[in-house]
């Protein structure tokens, strides 16, 4: 695998000062060197988070086009609301594992369903940043086939 993207959605670029009981005192920064070091020698990565869902849809279609080899998602709260979001990674064909650093099935019954969970190979929740890494593991064996 080439080159996976790194995708973040909303209120991600808060990491470390949101919430601290639920997502840690970590940053994404952190999170993305994380990821940097397990992924060093088998793929390269890229990141991008925003606050908005047009990005996240453009930035999938960027991806696509491209020819990315594959996706980590966290759409953070657009899980539960953006059937945009699962049309744009359905109609992507990229291979994606959606992540989410809490248990979304411990947490408040509206985050009980995933919308773009359907258009994914995997859903990981509630390992913090070790879903991450799992996600990334995955991807790359998925495509060894």
């Amino acid at each position: 695998m080439k080159s996976i993207l790194v995708l973040h959605g909303p209120n991600l670029d808060r990491l470390g000062r949101r919430e601290p009981e639920i997502y840690g005192r970590q940053t994404l920064a952190d999170l993305e060197a994380l990821l940097r070091t397990h992924a060093r020698g088998r793929t390269s990565l890229e990141f991008f988070q925003s606050n908005h869902e047009g990005a996240l849809i453009d930035r999938i279609a960027e991806a696509t086009d491209n020819e990315a080899d594959g996706l980590i998602f966290n759409p953070g709260a657009l899980t539960h609301t953006s059937i945009a979001l699962r049309d744009a990674l359905a109609g992507s064909d990229l291979p994606c594992i959606e992540v989410h650093l809490s248990n979304i099935y411990r947490r408040e019954p509206f985050r009980h369903h995933s919308h773009t969970a359907a258009a994914s190979l995997g859903v990981i929740s509630g390992l913090g940043f070790h879903g991450y890494l799992a996600a990334l593991d995955h991807l790359l064996d998925h495509a060894r086939g």
